[in-house]
């Protein structure tokens, strides 16, 4: 991957709705070398996929919360088990296994309080394996979605 490749990247990642032509013209490329760029930055997994990136509170998810989940034990069969769970509860926005302590970090969004404490007594605390969950809530969000540094 070279500088230009990078500059193409950086280009869809802020606005992922670019024609190949407007994407040629912001990279001062031509549209053809442009284009075999581009199905190559995807071909090889570059790319994983496009999306519009949506306003929480304009779907009426006002409420986000950090959830750090320590398993009981971290054998393969329990690991594999708590991360098919999450995959399935669709308010769970993001999931990452940590290093260290706690295993888990989950980002939760939801309508309202209300709705977290139902998702969490309902859901979250009956994940297989957990030992303890601690949340925290978000009070506001700095950065949000933003692209890879080139």
């Amino acid at each position: 991957m070279d500088a230009l490749d990078r500059k193409i990247l950086t280009e869809l990642q802020l606005d992922g709705r670019l024609t190949i032509t407007e994407l040629a013209a912001r990279v001062k490329l031509s549209v053809s070398p442009c284009h075999r760029r581009l199905r190559d930055l995807e071909r090889e997994g570059a790319i994983r996929g496009y999306r519009a990136l949506v306003d929480p509170a304009a779907v009426g998810l006002d409420f986000e919360a950090l959830v750090f989940a320590t398993l009981r034990w971290e054998d393969p069969d329990t690991v594999t088990a708590f991360e098919q769970a999450v995959t399935a509860i669709p308010n769970v926005i993001q999931a990452q296994r940590l290093f260290g302590e706690p295993d888990y970090l989950l980002r939760v969004a939801t309508a309202d309080l209300a709705a977290f404490q139902q998702l969490y007594d309902q859901q979250l605390a009956r994940l297989p394996g957990v030992q303890r969950l601690n949340s925290t809530l978000v009070m506001k969000s700095i950065i949000d979605s933003r692209p890879l540094p080139e």
